[in-house]
């Protein structure tokens, strides 16, 4: 898709002010940048791999032309330690990416190698723009007023803030919960699911777990198995990623569905993809499409889990209204039989972008009558 035209016929200046960046071409103007934003988090939020307080994100912003007042805008949001870019380089990659935009038609897909966050952002700016900068990627009934059922998200932490998480997201309504596990007393966190499960049957709440490679492979069977008492929907990356062969045994052996997450990220090679799939045969995997390279590189997931009979569902990575929109409207236009998705997230942070999403009746919805506040993308 090439809506910046060829630019190989004129003579150029390239002009960089404060990472704005734009090219003269006589009367024409074509004009890309970036902007970056640090979200901080309401309350610390703790998986395995340690206490999240702030997350960065970089937006890419595209414009047909300088003074056209539509733009498209894409979010690269990182998590250190699960994104295999490295932030630190970040800045560096976005220059190289702008002046690439604008200095010709198209970007190779050799630019985004190990860099599944970065191309998420080009593509969702890329769509955004081709749709008319409206932050409406995908016309369906989603951004029509429809929701998308959650899950309810519970982060690790004492026994006691987690028991109160669940407490809040049960009265709110939610039929699904997320519960983060692998980091606390394993006794600990047996007593917290057993405390639902007095209360509340299979029948009446879907519990899904999410270990964050958190175990042994010598202890992850038998910690499934006990977890199995409890009517356990799934259990997502039991051990850390890139053990297939040991997470195939799992598999094999879990007395609990086993779901794919990190496990997909970075295995960018279709045929790695189909290696992969084939060996660990698991029962669902987890789509994140900034981990996995956008919404191009999550289809063939799906077409892949399709083919095998795997089943699947979305997930955000913690990315802000930006990112979180351009997934939501994704996810609403696939027939995904899975019900509830992993989309709750956006309002975990203090300074979200301000936009139509809203969490009511425990679904994510779009809200047309409210708008999107955007004041940090200048003119």
């Amino acid at each position: 898709m090439h809506f910046f035209g060829d630019a190989s016929f004129f003579n150029f200046e390239v002009y960089h002010f404060q990472h704005i960046y734009f090219i003269a071409v006589h009367s024409i103007i074509m004009y890309a940048r970036y902007t970056k934003h640090t979200l901080q988090f309401s309350r610390p939020s703790g998986t395995s791999r340690g206490v999240l307080k702030t997350k960065d994100s970089w937006y890419l912003i595209l414009k047909s032309s300088l003074d056209d007042i539509k733009y498209g805008i894409g979010e690269c949001s990182i998590i250190e330690g699960l994104n295999p870019e490295n932030s630190s380089e970040l800045d560096k990659k976005f220059d190289k990416l702008c002046q690439i935009i604008n200095e010709s038609d198209s970007v190779s897909n050799d630019f985004f190698s190990h860099h599944p966050s970065v191309r998420f952002a080009y593509e969702m700016a890329m769509r955004d723009l081709d749709t008319g900068g409206a932050k409406i990627l995908y016309d369906n009934n989603f951004v029509k007023g429809k929701g998308i059922p959650i899950n309810g998200l519970i982060w690790m932490g004492t026994k006691e803030y987690m028991i109160e998480q669940v407490s809040a997201k049960l009265d709110q309504g939610y039929q699904c919960l997320k519960l983060k596990v692998a980091a606390i007393d394993f006794g600990q966190e047996l007593d917290i699911l057993k405390s639902i499960r007095d209360t509340y049957s299979k029948d009446d709440l879907e519990i899904r777990l999410d270990a964050n490679g958190g175990w042994s492979p010598q202890d992850a069977v038998d910690k499934l198995n006990q977890l199995s008492e409890y009517s356990i929907h799934s259990i997502e990356q039991p051990i850390r990623q890139g053990q297939w062969e040991e997470m195939a045994k799992i598999v094999t052996q879990s007395q609990i569905p086993v779901a794919l997450d990190e496990e997909l990220i970075g295995v960018e090679n279709s045929e790695k993809r189909e290696e992969l799939l084939d060996l660990i045969s698991p029962d669902y995997i987890i789509l994140k499409p900034s981990l996995l390279g956008g919404f191009s590189a999550s289809d063939e997931w799906i077409q892949l889990a399709n083919d095998r009979n795997i089943k699947w569902w979305i997930t955000s990575a913690l990315e802000s209204n930006i990112g979180l929109n351009a997934i939501a409207q994704w996810t609403a236009s696939l027939d995904n039989t899975m019900y509830y998705q992993g989309l709750g997230t956006g309002q975990l942070f203090d300074n979200n972008i301000p936009s139509p999403l809203q969490i009511r009746d425990a679904h994510l919805q779009y809200v047309e009558a409210i708008d999107w506040q955007l004041d940090f993308i200048a003119p």
